[in-house]
């Protein structure tokens, strides 16, 4: 009985030391300052000065290249050109063979 005295003590400072819990640390409320009514309205402030001038502008691409344009209309007829001289007179043609009477055909002349 000696021992279970001990021991039984010893069980019971391991088990109340084994459940210690740390305590929960409860921060106070936070104040919130509520603002009270509006005051007047300032004076109106001086007009700035005026900006600086920008850069200018990068110079823009070359266009693309244009379609072909429409094919033209047709010239006007030229002049006729001058008349040219005169050839020269031809040679004498040869003398023909003789030619037959014509035998008994008779014409006929109607009256007017």
């Amino acid at each position: 009985m000696k021992y279970s005295i001990v021991f039984s003590a010893a069980l019971v400072a391991l088990s109340l030391s084994a459940c210690d819990r740390t305590p929960v640390v409860v921060a106070p409320p936070t104040v919130i300052a509520v603002p009270g009514p509006a005051g007047p309205a300032g004076a109106t402030g001086d007009t700035g000065s005026t900006g600086a001038t920008g850069n200018s502008g990068a110079t823009g691409y070359t266009g693309a290249t244009g379609d072909t344009g429409a094919k033209g209309a047709s010239g006007a007829t030229g002049y006729t050109g001058a008349t040219g001289a005169t050839g020269d007179t031809g040679a004498t043609g040869d003398k023909g063979a003789k030619g037959n009477t014509g035998g008994d055909t008779v014409v006929i002349v109607p009256a007017r």
